[in-house]
């Protein structure tokens, strides 16, 4: 027997012999199969026993459970129930889970006050998420009159936990001077926090400030390098400022591919900039064929966005195409649109 199998076997008599602490730590064995064959069955009655028990992190794990349908099927009344049983003892993730709960309507009807106290419990006890949450809902209003200073101050104590949503959030206020005074150093101090810990808006949000000189000096081998890292896991803003850098040459070899490549895939995630660029280049032809159809298309969709230019754009190249190009771009522009409609949930 080695000592896994010993520690185990200790766990399992404290748990038959009633330990709900002991209960509940077998269960999450059992949960994510530690030194056990995984089986959500058996963690549920362990998990279960030590909930009866009044163990709060046994009650916050059946909510889960039954939050998710993990080994048994997905029930978000009983969810909130057990939820509830734990935030009342102050387990801040039941707490947190109840603020998604309610923000929903999962189980209870819909109720952003309700949400906000949960959230306000669980932030006033220290959890960094639910801070993060309270500082969003001050920023937009939502469960609670807007005050920027307030979120602010809820983002300013989880950014101190290091959560990096937070510390960009933070970064953003000082940005542009909400709910704080404007201050590009303290922006980008806090920018470099969340980014360093892979935050993309925050990757996105230095490289700006390198290549504009924001707080920093202007570095565009620095800008390429957060820009790449941002647009590379998809950041639609980063992926068009990356093409601009390499159409002008900026921080790195100018390349007309690789500049379009980056606006296509900005133009693909609807960033109205990139699509009239793409627009401007399928009309010129640079390193693209020419091409008036494609060129109506993405002005087109650029014009819908209120793109003043790639309108006036638009409406100008319309006289040297004829009416079944023109039909054939805006059929193209309707297409593109509708597959990035929100599917139904």
């Amino acid at each position: 027997m080695n000592a896994g199998d010993h520690d185990h076997a200790g766990l399992r008599r404290a748990a038959e012999l009633g330990d709900a602490v002991a209960q509940f730590n077998l269960g999450t064995l059992y949960f994510i199969g530690q030194d056990v064959q995984q089986d959500y069955t058996e963690a549920l009655k362990w998990f279960r026993r030590a909930a009866e028990l009044g163990n709060a992190n046994g009650q916050a794990a059946l909510g889960a459970a039954y939050a998710g349908g993990h080994g048994l099927p997905q029930n978000y009344t009983e969810a909130v129930g057990w939820y509830r049983r734990a935030a009342d003892q102050d387990h801040t993730d039941a707490q947190l889970a109840l603020v998604v709960m309610y923000h929903e309507g999962l189980g209870v009807s819909q109720d952003a006050v309700e949400a906000i106290r949960w959230a306000r419990r669980a932030a006033g006890l220290g959890n960094a998420e639910a801070q993060v949450v309270l500082g969003g809902a001050y920023a937009n209003g939502r469960g609670v009159p807007q005050d920027d200073a307030e979120a602010v101050k809820w983002y300013r104590l989880a950014a101190d936990q290091g959560h990096a949503k937070a510390q960009y959030s933070l970064g953003a206020a000082y940005s542009v001077g909400r709910g704080v005074p404007q201050d590009d150093l303290e922006a980008l101090k806090w920018f470099r926090l969340a980014a360093d810990q892979g935050h993309v808006d925050a990757q996105a949000a230095l490289a700006h400030a390198y290549a504009a000189g924001r707080g920093v000096v202007r570095d565009d081998t620095a800008a390429i390098r957060w820009f790449h890292l941002a647009a590379d896991r998809g950041h639609p803003i980063a992926q068009n400022n990356l093409g601009a850098m390499y159409a002008k040459g900026r921080g790195v070899e100018r390349n007309d591919t690789e500049a379009f490549k980056w606006f296509r895939l900005a133009a693909d995630q609807g960033i109205a900039e990139a699509q009239y660029t793409l627009g401007l280049r399928y009309l010129d032809g640079q390193d693209v064929p020419q091409d008036y159809v494609a060129a109506h298309m993405w002005l087109n969709l650029a014009g819908a966005q209120n793109h003043e230019h790639a309108r006036r754009a638009r409406d100008q190249i319309r006289h040297d195409m004829n009416a079944d190009q023109i039909a054939e771009a805006q059929q193209r522009a309707r297409e593109w649109s509708q597959a990035r409609q929100p599917q139904p949930r």
